[in-house]
């Protein structure tokens, strides 16, 4: 099986690097890395050009530039990560074998915050269990789909936050996610820039109205504002 990693961007000189040079062995071993760009005004594609297999443009938004970059992708798997998401060397294996178990049509990873402090290491626990649970993962867990499975719920729905939540509602009724427990790093900027509380609130709060049907536009004003 052949992975295609996808990243959506805009405006990630700051993480993008890192986050590219530890999918280098990825490439090395034949998968391919993807970025798809919503229009960056910074240096993010410059840092991109030797790290990558693919640049496309696209226009801004999450949903729309992950279905941009699938039409483009040569893999059997898709690999859905955040542009300040941290895997490790083998991170790719794992997803290799678990998805020879022919019963899972998709998965996550387990996480860690990229904060030293301890409240985050609590925050982790809660949403790796919650999420194995319920399969439902969010997009900084480093969603991975077979392309076969992918293509068969229609993509990602293009709508502006909350698109990892539906897609994994739809995900589940093909098979329960793979939970893999090696951890990638996520950053944990969000939460200590609002403070970690407050995010906690706002991010069940923006969950539970859109499990009872607000429309994600109406949450996306929420969230921006928040910002």
């Amino acid at each position: 099986m052949k992975i295609s990693v996808i990243i959506p961007c805009l405006n990630e000189a700051g993480n993008i690097s890192n986050t590219l040079d530890r999918l280098q062995a990825l490439r090395t071993a034949g998968h391919e890395i993807i970025i798809s760009d919503g229009g960056s005004k910074d240096n993010t594609l410059a840092l991109c050009a030797s790290r990558v297999d693919h640049i496309i443009h696209s226009e801004a938004g999450r949903a729309k530039q992950m279905n941009t970059a699938v039409s483009q992708a040569s893999g059997d798997v898709l690999w859905f990560l955040h542009a300040d998401t941290l895997v490790q060397p083998d991170s790719h294996q794992h997803i290799l074998q678990a998805l020879n178990n022919t019963a899972y049509h998709w998965g996550r990873f387990d996480i860690i915050l990229s904060s030293p402090k301890f409240i985050f290491r609590i925050i982790e626990r809660m949403m790796n269990f919650r999420s194995c649970l319920t399969a439902i993962a969010t997009g900084d867990q480093g969603i991975f789909i077979r392309k076969s499975g992918l293509e068969n719920i229609g993509g990602y729905k293009d709508i502006s936050l909350m698109e990892d939540i539906e897609i994994s509602k739809r995900l589940r009724h093909l098979s329960k996610p793979a939970c893999i427990k090696q951890p990638l790093t996520t950053s944990s900027r969000r939460w200590e820039k609002h403070g970690v509380i407050r995010t906690i609130v706002l991010m069940w709060y923006l969950r539970l109205r859109f499990f009872l049907g607000t429309p994600a536009d109406s949450l996306s004003v929420l969230y921006r504002n928040h910002d």
